[in-house]
């Protein structure tokens, strides 16, 4: 029987995301000393050695109350290019704090939960008299959003991508454009998705599989997510099946949303609802036929794995990092995100061909169970650790 070291972890995080609890769950669990540096102010309900709010880049101006993406979406475009240009100037201010917090903890490993800005603060954080290896993951769109978007965030990128003892990715994708942004290739690396995988206890499919046309985009308001052009593809949709119902996850209440259901004529047949838990989202997935994720920027998408572990057919927006999931007419569609006419083209067919579904839930039942599984993954990221310290 293997036995397994006990690990003094701290963990440089959004402490709301869910994504990131999920993955610091693990090995609080596991028995580790787990610490939090969250750049967000917020209340964990996990027996932490200890939790320190970290701010950078204006996030202590956020209630403690509010959840991640939380804000309007007719000002989401405006508050990315805020903190893209001027986040960056903050980073060497929050650092100071970050460095005692390192010092006076004396972790194992220092793992920051994305580039911008948890990444970037512990890297400008980091100093040579500091023993613990530092691993920084990269999330989604960090390297094709907000990377290349002004000079101090190409800057702190590089600088990142140069300090780090490791690097942790959702996709290959990713891994093949830290080397262009500075990773040597002699540092390790490790692929798993960013919330460390699906759990086949909360996340799996339904009895039988979904009848009606049931459609669900689970991605919410984000910067890099066209849900203007999904949104527009309803109609087109519903002129050839009168009888499709979509749902929209984190959408209730949300004016932009509740705008375009009136212009385009679809209240009737669109469900905005709130946020609401893993459970919960679990349960709709499995109320659903198809899940929709018209994403413009992206690595692994969590709430796509989700959907499909609940036997949703996916149609996904035709990205590289999706491609590693996806293959096109196998085991599900993928479309250009930019084009109401390609997602309702995909939502048409994925309703008309029947085989088409039930051939793919097949094959990505295979694909969850294989390369999903979260205690699987969380298991290899704990041997990753353990071979860098």
């Amino acid at each position: 029987m293997s036995i397994i070291t006990i690990m003094r972890l701290l963990f440089v995080a959004d402490g709301r995301s869910p994504i990131a609890r999920n993955w610091f769950t693990y090995f609080v669990e596991r028995g580790d000393e787990v610490f939090l540096a969250s750049t967000f102010d917020c209340d964990v309900d996990l027996p932490l050695k200890r939790l320190e709010f970290t701010p950078v880049a204006f996030s202590e101006v956020k209630k403690k109350s509010a959840r991640p993406n939380s804000g309007s979406a007719r000002t989401l475009g405006l508050r990315t290019l805020i903190r893209q240009w001027l986040g960056p100037v903050t980073i060497s201010r929050s650092a100071r704090k970050l460095r005692a917090f390192i010092n006076e903890v004396q972790p194992d490993l220092v793992h920051a939960l994305r580039v911008p800005y948890e990444g970037m603060l512990a890297t400008e954080a980091y100093s040579d008299k500091q023993k613990a290896p530092l691993v920084v993951s990269i999330w989604g769109n960090d390297f094709t959003l907000h990377a290349p978007s002004t000079p101090l965030m190409k800057y702190y990128t590089r600088k990142t991508m140069k300090t780090v003892h490791a690097l942790h990715a959702d996709c290959e994708r990713d891994i093949r454009l830290a080397h262009t942004w500075g990773l040597s290739v002699e540092k390790p690396t490790l692929v798993t998705p960013g919330n460390g995988g699906i759990r086949s206890d909360v996340f799996y499919p339904p009895l039988e599989p979904v009848k009606e046309p049931v459609i669900i985009n689970p991605r919410g308001f984000r910067a890099y997510v066209n849900n203007e052009t999904f949104f527009k593809s309803i109609p087109l949709v519903l002129a050839k099946r009168a009888d499709a119902k979509f749902i929209c996850a984190s959408m209730a209440g949300e004016p932009q949303a509740v705008g375009w259901l009136k212009e385009l004529n679809i209240e009737h047949a669109v469900q905005l609802n709130p946020q609401l838990s893993h459970v919960q989202m679990a349960d709709v997935f499995r109320s659903a036929q198809i899940v929709v994720s018209p994403a413009i920027h992206d690595g692994t998408p969590n709430s796509l794995l989700e959907g499909i572990a609940c036997g949703c057919f996916p149609v996904a927006g035709d990205l590289e990092s999706i491609r590693e999931w996806i293959t096109h007419g196998q085991n599900g569609l993928l479309v250009n995100p930019n084009d109401p006419q390609s997602i309702a083209d995909g939502i048409l067919l994925a309703i008309q061909r029947e085989d088409l579904r039930n051939e793919a839930a097949g094959l990505n039942a295979n694909m969850i169970s294989t390369r999903a599984e979260y205690g699987m993954n969380m298991k290899k990221v704990g041997e990753f650790y353990k071979s860098i310290t």
